[in-house]
């Protein structure tokens, strides 16, 4: 036993065996504290498709426009699971589209995307693989913007003038080939109810080709104001009386007056040319002597609106015997429009020389002329026409025309901007008028220069 234990071989099996035995027990305690620090290995690979993550397209911007780069793509990564966690929770990757190149040429292209900034031990994917972009030289020109509404929602009788905007012109930048296909500029004035009201808001101007398809470039601004003016014509018209019912016995209506004696009544043109008169009726039938009353007035259908909707009627009476009543009888249809403040004795004579009566001519839409705008000037008036109604003598009244009716507005020495401006009369001499505007909005602008 003690040669064996002395031999040379004995000895080499035991330093084997005891350097296997520490080697082992090194491995374990290494596999230990890896365990106990979360490594592995033989780290677990897994994958991960990450959305929408945005491209960034670099390109000269200021001369170049490019489109066809989709705005996201969807990007699958692949390795050890905690890098995966760590690249989707905290994104510091991009994803971008290369076309810096200064000698890039313009048109149609297919271009590839790339990643940057992802941890190298991780695979990346991305779909799609390519976009088909177009490259073209960045221009910008200035366009008159057009403004619309519709005209649908315009209100039975009311009418309409044209459409203000501010700023009138915009710059549009975009695409060389876009830029070209330009056929409209609008600003759509958004109104989602009757109109029957002046309108003024904001409006989102839009670039439109021939076929009225929306085309992509940028606008400044990318919103105006629009001011759409509405009104209604309008027509002044006479209260007339109208006895109904039966007087009382001994009762004899003298006269009858309206307070007051017109109202102006609102509607298309053709339905107010048709009314030359408002009858009141006034039914006598239980009137006692000398009476005051507050009726209604009656719209007639075919008007949207009048001025007011009751007028004071003044009746004046007188007794009568019976036998004279029978004698005289009173006409339904007579009226006295116009009666005297007190009651005259009924001895007095009749004057032979009665004086003329006075009535009353109205002319719709009589056109107002800008006059004295100043070079270099452009103006715009609110509404071109109103309506003037003449006062006189039948006879004088009778041979007059729209013809000879002459309203201005005086444009000189008004600064750029809006002003309201009076409405000045040239209408036969011994006449009196009324304007149914005797002031007009004026818009003064810079004249466009041709180029």
């Amino acid at each position: 036993m003690d040669k064996f234990t002395n031999s040379a071989w004995f000895m080499r099996i035991v330093a084997f065996a005891l350097a296997a035995l520490l080697f082992i027990s090194i491995n374990f305690e290494m596999e230990s504290d890896k365990k106990s620090l979360g490594l592995s290995t033989a780290p677990e690979i897994s994958t991960e498709t990450i959305e929408n993550v945005p491209v960034e397209v670099y390109y000269d911007r200021e001369n170049l426009v490019v489109s066809g780069v989709p705005e996201t793509v969807d990007v699958t990564l692949k390795g050890a699971k905690s890098l995966l966690i760590n690249a989707k929770n905290q994104r510091g990757f991009k994803v971008y589209v290369d076309l810096s190149d200064p000698e890039i040429s313009m048109g149609n292209r297919t271009v590839t995307f790339k990643i940057s900034d992802l941890n190298e031990k991780l695979v990346a994917t991305i779909d799609p693989e390519y976009a088909e972009v177009n490259v073209q030289e960045r221009v910008t020109k200035d366009f008159k913007v057009e403004a619309e509404y519709n005209t649908s929602l315009l209100e039975d009788g009311y009418t309409a003038g044209q459409p203000t905007v501010s700023p009138q012109t915009v710059k549009i930048t975009g695409a060389k080939d876009a830029i070209e296909q330009i056929s409209y500029v609008k600003a759509n004035l958004e109104i989602s109810k009757g109109l029957n009201e002046t309108v003024n808001g904001k409006a989102t101007v839009k670039a439109l080709d021939r076929d009225l398809n929306k085309l992509d470039v940028t606008i400044e601004p990318a919103s105006v104001a629009v001011s759409l003016k509405v009104s209604i014509p309008s027509k002044t018209v006479s209260i007339a009386p109208k006895q109904t019912g039966k007087a009382k016995d001994g009762i004899r209506i003298k006269s009858i007056s309206v307070d007051p004696a017109e109202v102006t009544l609102f509607g298309s043109e053709s339905n107010l040319e048709k009314i030359s008169q408002l009858k009141l009726p006034v039914n006598i039938s239980k009137i006692d002597g000398d009476t005051e009353l507050e009726l209604d007035l009656t719209k007639p259908e075919s008007v949207q609106k009048m001025s007011l909707g009751k007028a004071k009627v003044k009746i004046r009476t007188e007794k009568v015997d019976v036998d004279q009543e029978t004698e005289d009888p009173v006409d339904d249809e007579e009226v006295v429009q116009e009666p005297a403040e007190e009651d005259e004795p009924e001895e007095k004579p009749v004057e032979e020389d009665e004086p003329a009566a006075i009535e009353s001519k109205t002319f719709n839409n009589v056109k107002i002329e800008p006059v004295g705008i100043q070079e270099g000037q452009d103006a715009k008036l609110e509404s071109d026409a109103t309506s003037i109604t003449l006062q006189g003598e039948a006879d004088e009244l009778k041979n007059i025309t729209k013809d000879d009716i002459n309203l201005t507005v005086d444009l000189s020495n008004l600064d750029e901007g809006t002003h309201d401006v009076d409405v000045a009369v040239n209408a036969p001499a011994g006449l009196d008028w009324e304007l149914g505007s005797k002031t007009i909005s004026v818009s003064i602008t810079p004249k466009d220069e041709e180029t």
